[in-house]
């Protein structure tokens, strides 16, 4: 095994790696969004009959046993039936404003849901006056997202409850912000008053007390619920990497993740639980239930229909409370509705600061809200690492940059090894010829002399490899920091990138823009036409790279060589930007590295004659051309 026969291996296993990852992982999004927009039915509403009870599904639904009960499924919508914008739905019921440094909503009258939640601090693009963030959403609109909370009440007892279309009385005037919390009022008429007070802090968490004062004369028995409510099927990004659905963590049974299609086949997923959390999450946004650690849950991930609709729901039961008369009785809840920023969600890693709600609220596990992916132990400390020298020079990109000079003097000893080991191949090469010559027809005889002659020069000949294999995993988890981190988004670098989680801009098929017309709308071929500016960047420093060594004396492994910086060009072109720039830098890096590692060790650098003859080759070319014989043919 020779030197080329090693950086072949490499390049060939990073290509299978990345062209698997282009496939599983990074499919084109378009057709699939397609797909999901075409089996999104219209959003109608059922509204649920008169006589019905939190906790009691509208007719159709089936009732939990009073022996064994559940959280309660969703009751329809408030609204009348048929779809409304949501600006009409919302302005056309009471409700109390919600004002804080990062969310503008509010909170309906009817019902006493969390439905009107927007993130101001985060648009719609990379144009700050674009729309903000639209997490949460009343029913009766496009696309229904809400928290409900309230009172179940058993099969059987005829407890009159507040529910979806009841209208609750605000106690007092002002919204709800830091430091401001609302109270809201609800008498059934028969000895029961029902209180709701919602605080919420300067980030994304809402906390609610809900009481219930008996004034009747018999005691009533109330289990206190909450539930998070997705309508309709939304748009995900489409990547098996990131999770987007349903997410919790279940006491002792751990993580649980269903997405939207898993949950249409499994229907209902049940947990009896100690310390659990769970929610609904997007890429970036999420809403999620936070019971206190120390209650005992019956939790529950749901798929209904609600009319044509899908509904997606989440949400838990806490232990009955029986309120005697002239007692009160008493619930506590959580709400996380917002951005899944590290710093607020909090990051489970040593020596680390960021505590954020994990932390501050003692969750379990409340980071896993953010998807590190199996590669999570080198994951968070490279965004721990990116986030810490971002603070300190304000530009992630520069920070990648950084970070990848520093993981190059980590991985100094391991590559100056490897490169020296390649040097001392490229010393030996005549030896490894004579050897070839020697025993043209004995292989096997061949092949032990090439091994002792590894040994005797102390080379390692799987060397070559370990430059470009150690840089996999760091390729993975920069991936997966650029495409799930929050951070990320909208992180400008300099010149025309405005956002590293998102592919290049540019496009060198309508010359950077100079050409007015987009060809990657062109039909059929349109997909193939996209190649940034950084992308080319990137396919010449490692045309650069893979030119340090010597053309293979194989015709098939030359033209594999020559067309490998063109396919990952094209490859790379659909990558995050932040990404690209990694590997262009890093490209650049390890050509100065091996450069000056191969000349301490007096081998000859074949970079100089290799473009040398690129050279010649190209001026043959145009000689050929312009050759008077050529131009009498033409």
């Amino acid at each position: 095994m020779n030197d080329q026969k090693n950086t072949i291996l490499a390049v060939v296993l990073s290509a299978l790696v990345l062209i698997g990852w282009q496939y599983f992982f990074a499919v084109p999004q378009q057709k699939q969004r397609q797909e999901e927009l075409q089996r999104q039915a219209p959003i109608t509403q059922v509204r649920p009959p008169p006589d019905a009870t939190p906790g009691q599904a509208p007719d159709g639904a089936p009732t939990p046993p009073a022996a064994a009960p559940q959280v309660p499924p969703q009751s329809g919508a408030s609204a009348a039936v048929g779809q409304k914008s949501r600006e009409a739905i919302i302005e056309s019921t009471a409700r109390v404003a919600i004002d804080t440094p990062r969310i503008k909503g509010s909170i309906t009258l009817t019902g006493g849901r969390i439905d009107d939640v927007s993130l101001v601090q985060y648009h719609e693009t990379v144009d700050p006056s674009s729309p903000a963030i639209v997490l949460l959403s009343p029913s009766g609109s496009p696309h229904p997202f809400y928290a409900e909370f309230g009172w179940y009440v058993p099969a059987g007892a005829s407890v009159k409850a507040p529910g979806p279309d009841t209208t609750w009385h605000q106690l007092g005037t002002g919204s709800l912000g830091p430091g401001r919390p609302v109270t809201l009022n609800y008498d059934n008429g028969e000895g029961l008053e029902f209180r709701r007070t919602i605080s919420v802090d300067d980030k994304y968490l809402f906390t609610l007390k809900d009481e219930v004062v008996n004034h009747s004369a018999a005691a009533v028995s109330l289990y206190p619920y909450a539930l998070v409510s997705r309508h309709g099927t939304p748009q995900v990004s489409g990547y098996y990497i990131l999770h987007e659905g349903l997410i919790g963590v279940m006491g002792d049974q751990g993580e649980q993740q269903f997405t939207y299609k898993v949950m249409e086949d499994k229907k209902l997923q049940q947990f009896s639980v100690t310390n659990a959390w769970m929610g609904i999450t997007d890429k970036y946004w999420a809403a999620a239930l936070l019971p206190d650690t120390s209650a005992h849950v019956q939790a529950d991930f749901r798929s209904d229909m609600n009319g044509t609709t899908k509904t997606y729901q989440t949400g838990y039961l806490l232990d009955p409370q029986v309120i005697a008369p002239g007692a009160t009785g008493s619930a506590n809840a959580r709400l996380f509705a917002g951005a899944k920023e590290v710093a607020v969600v909090g990051i489970n890693f040593p020596l680390t600061e960021l505590g954020g709600y994990n932390k501050q609220l003692n969750l379990d596990k409340f980071d896993l809200l953010i998807d590190w992916g199996w590669f999570y132990f080198i994951t968070k400390p490279l965004f721990l690492l990116m986030d810490m020298i971002f603070r300190w020079t304000g530009n992630f990109g520069v920070a990648i940059l950084m970070v990848t000079v520093l993981l190059k003097g980590l991985f100094f000893p391991l590559a100056n090894k490897s490169y020296a080991s390649m040097a001392k191949m490229k010393a030996v090469q005549p030896q490894m010829q004579a050897l070839r010559e020697r025993y043209p027809d004995d292989k096997v005889k061949q092949q032990q002399e090439l091994m002792e002659l590894y040994r005797r020069e102390k080379i390692n000949p799987v060397a070559g490899c370990l430059p470009i294999v150690i840089q996999i995993p760091v390729f993975f988890a920069l991936y997966k920091v650029l495409f799930v981190t929050i951070e990320m988004r909208h992180a400008p670098f300099f010149g025309w990138i405005k956002d590293l989680s998102a592919p290049d801009p540019t496009n060198v098929f309508n010359l950077f823009g100079l050409l007015p017309y987009d060809p990657s709308h062109l039909p059929t071929i349109g997909s193939f036409l996209v190649l940034g500016a950084w992308p080319l960047i990137m396919g010449v420093t490692m045309w650069f790279q893979m030119k340090l060594n010597p053309a293979p004396p194989d015709p098939a492994q030359k033209i594999m060589f020559d067309w490998m910086p063109v396919i990952f060009t094209f490859m790379l072109a659909s990558f995050s930007s932040g990404l690209v720039i990694y590997w262009a830098w890093n490209n650049t890096l390890s050509v100065i590295q091996q450069s000056i590692i191969m000349h301490r060790h007096g081998a000859k650098i074949e970079l100089w004659d290799n473009l040398k003859d690129v050279g010649r080759r190209i001026k043959g070319l145009f000689k050929k051309k312009n050759s008077p014989g050529m131009s009498g043919q033409a």
